[in-house]
């Protein structure tokens, strides 16, 4: 049996990385009671007007399921609302209320210091050609 050593595994490398990155935002963002799904996820509710929660989970590329894990306590806290479609009752649409668009903005300063601190150790050039990098893997395995 030939195993890939861990410099050559691709998908290793990126988990890594992102259980690393995610460390950093959980430790910034928990001081506003947020993980850094969550945060994604009001963020996204706060772009758009409402949201199905199939688009959310296609702009979050998430498994329905997952999502509503994640869902449950933005709910819970009122941080946003769940309403039937009018055209269609069993579609749900989306929202995010007042408090969660507040919490949205008193987290973002605590996301900022996430992204700062990341930034300061990786080299701000290097994060930002690391972003565009992450995105075109996005985009080329969407594709398939």
């Amino acid at each position: 049996m030939h195993t890939q050593s861990p410099e050559h595994d691709d998908c290793f490398a990126v988990r890594q990385a992102a259980r690393h990155l995610s460390q950093l935002y959980e430790r910034h963002l928990s001081a506003a009671g947020l993980t850094p799904t969550q945060f994604s996820i009001l963020g996204a509710l706060g772009r758009a007007a409402s949201l199905t929660m199939v688009e959310l989970a296609g702009a979050m590329v998430m498994e329905r399921t997952t999502l509503v894990r994640a869902l449950r306590p933005l709910l819970r806290a009122g941080l946003v609302a769940d309403a039937a479609d009018a055209a269609c009752p069993r579609r749900r649409q989306l929202t995010l209320t007042p408090e969660g668009r507040a919490r949205l903005g008193e987290a973002a300063v605590h996301w900022r210091a996430a992204q700062d601190e990341f930034e300061r150790r990786f080299g701000a050039r290097r994060a930002a050609w690391l972003r565009r990098e992450l995105f075109r893997v996005t985009r080329a395995m969407s594709r398939s």
